[in-house]
């Protein structure tokens, strides 16, 4: 009898352990603080997560600044900002990475000198290849080998015409940017527009927490896909958490790029941290390459779950999926472990 009793609880075991995680998995939030936002966007196979959680940051922006609600084009913002790639990468004859992947920088960079779009000035994302969404598998099998064929090429010099092919492979897979279009029964250019939209560009600043360069001074951070030498300003850990609540709570959205490639981040919305965040701790993930830049999104809101742990409220570029329909919540811990850096409007610092 005893014999049967025990395999009847080791058969029984796993499943025991099944519903004890899942019921710990069964997690309530009770938002604390919830900042208005841009619907959810879905970037698809494309490797523009930098691009979706920038622009939707500035629509929230321009929503926080004027009430009003605008639904930008990602894909001015990729078409343009390649060519700046590709000419940084071919001025430094190859010596740089190339790639779909980009910062917040660039989506700044890209507003101030070439100015943006509304969605519907150019076709749709994927709908030039039959797509229903965004899909670079064959655009950047075509795109890459074109931009280091340039970069690594014996001539002695250069012609301007590779740059004419290339910009040809652009428009053909995302859609040509408008010189012109009308918005609202009024006629814009690019540049334009981005001056209608109530923005000063200048108030955008990056913000990081690491101790291989001096705190409170600024810096190109060394991590991939971050090819545009734009700097951040270095500051304690403590301060960096400080100036993302501070952000929230008056209102403010902060971009966000970080680490979702290792453990604690899920695909169901949940990015959870046991580990005790130390600013030793964060420097040494970093250069043992555990804590890597790999993605970015939108921190617009705080939350606690029923048993005190506070998460921030992320909105992610995956379109509406995992349990919360394409909002994240992400453990504080984890915010200050993987944080690579943080985009935000400079008014935050100045306010008190």
């Amino acid at each position: 009898m005893k014999k049967e009793l025990v395999l009847i609880l080791l058969a029984l075991s796993p499943l025991m352990v099944q519903t004890a995680s899942a019921k710990q998995d069964s997690l309530v939030f009770t938002v604390l603080k919830e900042n208005p936002i841009t619907p959810v966007k879905n970037q698809s196979r494309s490797g523009t997560c930098w691009d979706y959680a920038t622009v939707g940051f500035f629509e929230s922006e321009i929503l926080r600044k004027t009430g009003r609600t605008y639904d930008l084009c990602e894909m001015f913002v990729a078409n343009k900002n390649y060519v700046d790639e590709a000419l940084f990468h071919v001025r430094i004859h190859g010596d740089s990475r190339f790639s779909e992947g980009g910062s917040a920088d660039d989506v700044l960079a890209v507003l101030k000198t070439h100015g943006i779009c509304p969605e519907e000035a150019m076709p749709a994302p994927g709908s030039l290849t039959g797509d229903s969404l965004a899909n670079f598998t064959e655009f950047f099998s075509v795109l890459t080998p074109y931009v280091e064929a340039v970069a690594k090429n014996k001539a002695k010099k250069l012609s301007h015409q590779w740059l004419e092919g290339y910009q040809a492979i652009l428009d053909a897979y995302l859609g040509k940017c408008p010189e012109k279009f009308v918005y609202e029964g009024r006629e814009y250019t690019p540049r334009s527009f981005a001056e209608s939209l109530g923005l000063d560009f200048d108030d955008y600043v990056s913000i990081t927490s690491y101790t291989h360069h001096p705190f409170y001074t600024s810096f190109i951070i060394e991590a991939p896909y971050k090819w545009r030498p734009q700097q951040s300003y270095n500051v304690p850990l403590d301060s960096l958490m400080n100036i993302i609540d501070k952000a929230l709570e008056k209102g403010y959205n902060v971009c966000w790029g970080g680490d979702v490639s290792g453990n604690g981040f899920n695909r169901q919305g949940l990015a959870q941290e046991k580990t005790s965040p130390t600013q030793e701790l964060r420097q040494q993930r970093f250069d043992q390459w555990d804590s890597t830049y790999d993605h970015v999104m939108l921190i617009f809101g705080k939350a606690k779950d029923q048993y005190g742990h506070v998460y921030y409220m992320v909105k992610n570029s995956w379109g509406e999926s995992g349990d919360y329909k394409g909002i994240w919540y992400m453990q504080d811990n984890y915010i200050a472990l993987n944080t690579t850096y943080i985009f935000l409007n400079r008014e935050v610092l100045d306010e008190k």
